[in-house]
């Protein structure tokens, strides 16, 4: 008698070996693949807070001021395609109630308009396609991918210069778990701005090209450790006016404590961050292993399969009996 493989255990060998070599092309290949930043987001973030503020029509700083920030992040799809990078035109407004609705956000308390272009994967900056300003560090709207439990040079767009963040440990926003830093911003020279006297106190001086100073009283930051989304965002900014040379504020222009993240918005990062973070550890760890798995049991069975055979009678012609009469 001979043996020989039957289709079905050439079929469960070949599907063993394919999905073993597939749970490691998932793993190294195809999940940082999955990871880039996306070219075609739209999203809004909404700050809430309250602090003072000087009112253009009073001539003074207004304490106990509401305080709304927003910030909108739409992709330029056209030029990210052609540069092969993630093309983000990002707008910030502040405003007070006073400004809000605004038909047309050049009305609000401030309005800042900007690009920002980074490595898809890295996260990194990448200075092209028309960037303003100069973004650098590591991190500016979303962390990198796969973040780590260290500190991080963070884009602070008012100061125009990077924020040391630093790791403080991990923290639930709405009983989802994320990385939380945070940081200070120290009094810094910012620029200059052109103002009557009287708001710096030099009356009689007319027209001053004020300095324009800003301070961070804290900065806190919730981030997905799988795909570096801020799940919650805080900030305490303070805007001054210094006279030419002068040592000490002489006008507030906005300083609050605590501005954050509205519910809503902490709600729909959250709820972003655990589909994205899903689909990666599915194409990260969930397949390749399942796949790992299939595959080993699969090809074991098939070389068990491969190996028994099935019995053949053995037909040769030396041991077929002659005939006799």
């Amino acid at each position: 008698m001979r043996r020989t493989a039957s289709p079905l255990s050439l079929i469960l060998l070949g599907l063993g070996i394919f999905l073993l070599v597939l749970a490691p092309m998932l793993a190294w290949y195809v999940q940082p693949r999955a990871a880039v930043n996306p070219i075609d987001i739209d999203t809004t973030a909404i700050y809430k807070g309250a602090g003072s503020v000087f009112d253009v029509d009073k001539v003074e700083t207004v304490p106990d001021t509401p305080i709304t920030i927003t910030q909108r992040v739409r992709g330029d799809v056209s030029d990210s395609e052609r540069s092969g990078r993630a093309v983000w035109d990002v707008t910030t407004t502040v405003d007070t109630n006073k400004t809000l609705p605004a038909a047309d956000p050049h009305d609000a308390l401030d309005f800042t308009p900007h690009r920002y272009v980074t490595d898809r994967r890295t996260n990194q900056p990448v200075h092209c396609c028309e960037e303003k300003p100069y973004i650098e560090g590591e991190a500016y709207l979303k962390f990198p991918f796969d973040v780590q439990k260290r500190s991080y040079r963070w884009w602070d767009n008012t100061l125009g210069n990077t924020v040391t963040l630093r790791y403080r440990g991990v923290k639930k926003i709405h009983g989802y778990e994320g990385y939380r830093f945070t940081g200070t911003v120290p009094a810094a020279k910012t620029g200059t701005r052109l103002v009557p006297g009287a708001i710096i106190g030099e009356p009689e001086r007319g027209d001053v090209l004020a300095e324009e100073w800003y301070a961070n009283h804290g900065v806190e930051l919730v981030v997905d450790q799988s795909t570096g989304r801020v799940l919650y965002a805080q900030t305490g900014p303070r805007r001054t006016l210094r006279a030419p040379g002068g040592e000490k504020d002489a006008a507030v222009l906005l300083d609050a404590e605590k501005v954050a993240f509205t519910t809503a918005t902490q709600k729909a990062a959250v709820d972003q961050a655990k589909t994205d973070s899903g689909q990666l550890r599915m194409v990260g760890k969930t397949l390749p292993v399942g796949a790992g798995v299939a595959g080993f049991v699969l090809a074991l069975v098939g070389v068990v399969l491969v190996v028994r055979g099935r019995p053949h009678p053995d037909t040769s012609e030396s041991s077929q009996q002659p005939l006799t009469m």
